[in-house]
């Protein structure tokens, strides 16, 4: 169903020539999640009545050879740490269970139409910053905003999902061109950057729940740091994994130069942002992300500086942000004009 919808949707996209704006991968792995779902819960002070800010930025081991960028100088010694890259993050456009307001967790729903035109528009947004690597969460709508976005940079590199969950998966979905390969940006999977699981809240209506369980339970639920759903994971629990990968298969990668791409969730993205901007546990649960808004970091010389969100190629601030950001946007002119 999911690649019929996917399927559906984009031959709508391309019928009409250019979508209107607005504004997740593989099956999770069950026997993986079901070992650390109830590992990391730690006592901390209750947190009482939040008020919730709706935060939108104004105004981004491979199979694949990596391709040069202005960041990047192919001819330096290989063990020589670059000391910039761009790091963006998306959350996925609009689901179908966001529209029939369900909570979805970790169930593997698709992107509505409306969520597919939030993913191209994010990938306007990003058009001109350079990609070398993609993360995703094992959901199919991670995966569509990822892929979706992906059409829209001028680059045209081809996102292929890198298969290597079992050696013949390897084997059979190696890429023997060279030429290809220079030309394809891996796409990584993990169930660790898999939305928070909503355990026994999943597939029910979020106002039949509030009736049924009353508003201060279910808020409870949804915006404290350390009580989950039942059967469920907190925000916390959510960010041990996710923060975890993050360090362990993602920081790695910036720290060679590359340029990382994360599209994921709204949870185990506000995880990875405590990390990166240092919020307490209060913070985070105030924090809320847009769907389908591309939040843009510069990592240097070890640390993460938050940019925003790209507007779209006419916003000149964005790129002038760093120099090499500046040389890969005139790179491009140059090549496609």
């Amino acid at each position: 169903m999911a690649a019929a919808v996917f399927n559906q949707s984009l031959g709508t996209f391309l019928s009409h020539g250019q979508a209107n704006s607005t504004t997740n991968l593989t099956k999770l792995n069950s026997k993986c999640f079901k070992v650390e779902v109830g590992v990391f819960r730690k006592k901390s002070p209750r947190s009482g009545h939040v008020n919730i800010k709706a935060i939108q930025a104004s105004s981004q081991t491979s199979v694949f050879d990596h391709i040069s960028s202005p960041s990047i100088n192919t001819t330096e010694d290989p063990q020589k740490k670059q000391n910039e890259a761009a790091l963006i993050l998306i959350r996925h456009g609009e689901s179908l269970w966001n529209e029939k307001n369900l909570f979805t967790g970790c169930v593997d729903v698709p992107l509505t139409k409306k969520g597919v035109e939030e993913a191209i528009e994010a990938g306007k947004r990003i058009s001109n910053i350079p990609v070398d690597m993609i993360y995703t969460s094992s959901l199919i709508r991670a995966q569509m905003t990822a892929m979706l976005a992906m059409t829209q940079h001028r680059r045209k590199k081809v996102p292929v999902i890198v298969h290597n969950e079992t050696e013949q998966a390897r084997v059979w979905s190696q890429i023997f061109s060279e030429e290809t390969k220079k030309q394809s940006i891996p796409v990584i999977a993990s169930w660790r950057l898999n939305e928070r699981m909503y355990g026994e809240l999943q597939g029910l209506n979020k106002q039949e729940t509030a009736d049924r369980y009353g508003k201060e339970q279910v808020h409870e639920w949804r915006r404290s740091y350390d009580i989950p759903p039942p059967n469920g994971e907190s925000l916390e629990m959510c960010a041990e994994r996710a923060v975890a990968y993050f360090k362990d298969h993602i920081v790695p990668q910036l720290q060679s130069g590359k340029n990382v791409m994360i599209a994921a969730h709204g949870n185990s993205l506000r995880s990875i942002i405590m990390y990166l901007d240092k919020l307490t546990s209060q913070e985070v649960i105030s924090l809320e992300l847009s769907t389908g808004i591309p939040m843009l970091y510069i990592f240097k010389e070890g640390n993460f500086i938050r940019r925003g969100s790209p507007a779209g190629p006419s916003e000149a601030g964005v790129y002038a942000y760093t120099r090499s950001l500046a040389l890969y946007r005139q790179k491009l002119d140059e090549m496609l004009n």
